[in-house]
């Protein structure tokens, strides 16, 4: 079975599941985060290991798309 992932794509393994719930709940920003090269997406995943909160991650995601990275 193939899959239609792009090689920049950070795999599934890889993404923060607090990331990826609040990515999910936003599909303007999941759709930027994966629009990024693979070198920004893990960026924006090291940032992520800061956040201590639900909150705070929904937050962190909802300004991905404000960013311009």
């Amino acid at each position: 079975m193939d899959l239609d992932i792009s090689r920049d794509q950070v795999y599934a393994p890889d993404m923060p599941m607090g990331l990826d719930i609040a990515l999910a709940k936003n599909h303007t920003a999941r759709d930027y985060f994966y629009a990024l090269p693979q070198a920004q997406q893990l960026q924006i995943i090291e940032h992520t290991h800061g956040i201590e909160s639900k909150e705070e991650m929904q937050a962190y995601a909802d300004s991905l798309v404000g960013m311009g990275l």
